[in-house]
């Protein structure tokens, strides 16, 4: 089942260890059928229990600044938007990279695709381990191969508190770069390979829920804009504060 506090949409559940109350639900990370159980839910239970700190991502000793970046919720127009390829990976792509571990851990998610935090190149980051400690970098991606299928039911952190089920590869092989700009190749299954795909469906200015049909979306569509609405009502009077005291 789900956490009580997506039953109730916005009703904040104390046993619920992600849960900010009055937004999503921050255990909203896809769930599978089957015997592997509620893998990335237990997952993001987890990483709250544990108090995960940003590993270090660049291979330095060197204390690194690192910014928290907004991340687009639907139904925002530009996650529609096409990545172009990078063209070269630089110190400035590097930071970037960073600044994107450091945005998908604090909210916290598994993945996130750089179209999702209004960078329209194709690269993203991903860490599906249960203690957060093992980034992946795929830069310019391309699958090579993919067999069977698997059905997850997903969730996005551009779609918050919402849930599908998607159908997709089992197992796949995908050519990429790393953030040295390495090209490597990599077989993978599961969980690792679900999130590899549903980031590249970002890159693409695709999001899980065009698996839906057109009532479903508009049902997502009309939630989450009665999500933005309320959490806008809430900002203002914070925002009236805040001018007041300056």
């Amino acid at each position: 089942m789900y956490p009580k506090c997506l039953v109730a949409q916005l009703a904040k559940d104390p046993e619920c260890p992600g849960c900010d109350g009055g937004h999503a639900c921050r255990a909203a990370l896809p769930r599978r059928y089957g015997p592997a159980g509620d893998a990335a839910v237990t997952l993001a239970r987890s990483r709250s229990r544990h108090n995960i700190h940003l590993p270090d991502v660049s291979g330095s000793t060197q204390h690194k600044n690192m910014a928290l970046l907004e991340i687009l919720e639907y139904p925002d127009p530009r996650l529609r938007t096409r990545a172009e390829p990078v063209a070269v990976v630089d110190d400035a792509l590097r930071q970037l990279i960073d600044d994107m571990f450091a945005t998908m851990y604090a909210a916290p998610g598994i993945g996130l695709a750089a179209t999702q935090v209004d960078r329209h190149l194709r690269f993203m980051v991903i860490d599906v381990s249960e203690t957060g400690d093992e980034p992946r970098v795929f830069i310019n991606p391309e699958l090579l191969a993919q067999t069977g299928a698997q059905v997850y039911q997903e969730g996005c952190l551009s779609v918050p508190g919402i849930f599908a089920d998607v159908t997709r590869a089992e197992t796949i092989r995908v050519r990429a770069q790393d953030r040295m700009g390495e090209t490597f190749e990599l077989d993978a299954e599961g969980l690792l390979a679900v999130c590899i795909q549903h980031e590249m469906d970002h890159l693409q200015g695709k999001v899980f829920v065009d698996y839906l049909s057109p009532l479903k979306r508009e049902m997502v569509r009309r939630r989450l804009e009665k999500q933005h609405r309320q959490r806008d009502r809430e900002d203002e009077p914070r925002v009236a504060v805040a001018r007041g005291s300056g």
